[in-house]
Parts: C-alpha cells; sequence; structure tokens
C-alpha cells in the first residue's frame, strides 16, 4: 500500500480512535460495519471517516460496508502496527510502573523491553518482570538491541541529556511525558504527552457545560 508523505496529524488521530474501536469490535465477533454504524459509535460522521480514509486508498464495497478485520489489518498496516515495536521505558517510578502494566500495549504489539533510571533506590528493583538497569547502561543496550521508540517520564528531569542518549543509541521515536520540550534532529518523531495541560483542558470543559447548563436551565 502506497502512503502519501504529507498526511495531516488530526487524520493520523483519528486512525488510531478507528483503530481501537475496530479491534473492538473483532473482539465481538463482529464481521461486518458500514460507515454510519462506525460514525455512530465514534460520535462522528460517515463523510468524515470516508474522507479520511479515502487518503489511503478504498476501503469497503458500496451497499456492504467493510470487512472489519480487513480493515483493521490495513489501519494496522498504515500505522506500522504490523510487527511488534520495540520500546525503552526511562524512569521507574509511578508513571513508568503504570505504564509498564498498561494491557493495551501488547494487544497492539508494543513491548517494553527493558527498563532504565538513574534513582539508585530504583535500580536492581523489579518491575513487572523486568530489572530496572542503571542510565550508564543505555547506551550499551541500544547498541546490542535496536530499539524503535524511547518513553520519557516526568521522574526524568534532566529529559534533554535522556533524549541525546537516545537518538545516539538509534531510537526512531520518542514519547515524551517529562513536562520539558526536547532537542531532536529533523529525522526523529517526538509525542508531547502534557497531562496536566489535558486536565485543564477538562476542567474548562466541565466549568463551560456546567456554565451552558445553567443558562439553559439546567
Amino acid at each position: 500500500m502506497a502512503i502519501p508523505q504529507e498526511i495531516p496529524e488530526t487524520i493520523i488521530e483519528r486512525l488510531a480512535v478507528y483503530q481501537r474501536y475496530l479491534t473492538e469490535l473483532v473482539h465481538e465477533e463482529i464481521e461486518r460495519i458500514s460507515s454510519i454504524e462506525l460514525a455512530a459509535k465514534m460520535g462522528t460522521t460517515a463523510s468524515q471517516i470516508r474522507k479520511d480514509l479515502n487518503w489511503f486508498g478504498s476501503f469497503g464495497l458500496q451497499g456492504y460496508g467493510y470487512r472489519v478485520s480487513e480493515l483493521l489489518y490495513q489501519l494496522n498496516q498504515i500505522l506500522g502496527l504490523k510487527n511488534e515495536t520495540t520500546m525503552v521505558l526511562i524512569g521507574g517510578g509511578n508513571l513508568g510502573h503504570a505504564l509498564m502494566n498498561y494491557p493495551g500495549f501488547q494487544v497492539r504489539h508494543f513491548v517494553i523491553k527493558a527498563v532504565f533510571d538513574n534513582n539508585p533506590a530504583l535500580i536492581d528493583r523489579n518491575m513487572n518482570g523486568l530489572i530496572i538497569n542503571s542510565m550508564s547502561l543505555l547506551p550499551a543496550y541500544l547498541q546490542e538491541n535496536p530499539t524503535r521508540i524511547g518513553i520519557i517520564t516526568p521522574s526524568m528531569i534532566e529529559a534533554q541529556k535522556v533524549a541525546d542518549l537516545l537518538v545516539d543509541g538509534g531510537i526512531q521515536g520518542i514519547w515524551n511525558f517529562a513536562p520539558l520540550k526536547i532537542k531532536v534532529p529533523p529525522h526523529i518523531t517526538v509525542e508531547y504527552v502534557h497531562i496536566i495541560e489535558s486536565l485543564m483542558i477538562l476542567s474548562y470543559k466541565c466549568k463551560s457545560k456546567t456554565h451552558q447548563n445553567r443558562e439553559n436551565g439546567g
């Protein structure tokens, strides 16, 4: 499948949501679904789904809809989920523990292979079957074990130094939970996760809905 180079990020974000819903449908043993039915589940429109998918080719049959397993397979191809995606986790604190125990990773072939930290109190501890290694061992590990994604958690104060080590070790992408902007070469992709900002947005939306309900007499 030929994938266009310049895809708006909002479309990729929606594809990830489609993938999640389709995975649930497969588990429910649903074999086919129309764009209207899929849109209703997701709170969007059938037209939006068709437009998003049309960036990557022709999917589904008119009057039939989509074969769920086939569409899921195609989305996995587009999102790079066909093969195992290896990851290293930098930071063995509370968030690190939560990420290690998240069951959704393995379902989509994301696998944390090693954990590193610079806190002497955490080094050599067992975290969900993996021993937390010293950060000093990270360069050698990456040299011996090609890894696609590095995860930086907020416990890592020196996020830029960690990012530099990951880049030097051949990492392709960084999932950054640390509240710091990091500098990386153009060929490295960084995805920022701002937990507090997300919570503030939720707070605003709750406040806005409360205000609207009061105005409407609710």
